[in-house]
């Protein structure tokens, strides 16, 4: 095979991957699609009878922290695809991270989608022991009833794009703000003359 004739073949093969992906883009924004929607950063896991989906820690504004000793909610969705009821009883978390706290057991009909967290959170860690800031992972046990104990790692989410709408995490410190410079604001007001 000759060099050029290479060139041709690889072009010709990154075409062919890419094929799929760009018709999906003649789709646009405004496409109907029958899958609902799902936050890419968030956990999905399909456990003893235990669909999880969209699970995730909120984290502080874009550019702020959760300080220590701060708390954050978890959010996720559950159906259970088991024979019977089950429950979620509980969280574990490593203790040098913070302290699980669950303030109502939520119940699990069969074949019925339960969202935690909205509209209130009810599942969270406080007391955490180190600042996030959003991009990290926590690995924690889920306690069902019946399902048993389920290990998931889930990541800490920044209250930005779609996440906006929830409340801030309880303990959050604000964004910083930028400040205008001196020399910005001595160059605009020169040229106000």
């Amino acid at each position: 095979m000759t060099r050029n004739s290479r060139h041709w073949a690889i072009a010709a093969a990154a075409f062919l991957a890419a094929a799929p992906v760009l018709t999906g883009c003649g789709a646009g924004f405004d496409a109907i699609t029958s899958q609902p929607y799902s936050p890419t950063e968030a956990t999905t896991a399909k456990v003893r009878g235990i669909d999880i989906s969209q699970a995730f820690f909120l984290g502080p504004d874009s550019g702020a922290t959760l300080p220590s000793g701060g708390a954050t909610p978890l959010y996720l969705s559950l159906v259970n695809t088991g024979q019977g009821p089950d429950r979620l009883l509980g969280l574990g978390v490593d203790p040098a991270l913070g302290t699980a706290k669950v303030t109502a057991p939520v119940d699990l009909p069969v074949q019925q989608r339960v969202s935690v967290g909205k509209p209130t959170p009810t599942v969270l860690i406080e007391g955490l022991k180190k600042p996030l800031a959003g991009g990290e992972s926590i690995t924690v046990q889920l306690q069902f009833a019946n399902a048993g104990i389920v290990p998931l790692t889930i990541p800490v989410i920044t209250r930005s794009r779609e996440f906006t709408q929830f409340p801030q995490a309880p303990g959050a410190t604000a964004a910083p703000t930028p400040t205008p410079t001196p020399s910005a604001t001595a160059e605009h007001a020169e040229g106000d003359h």
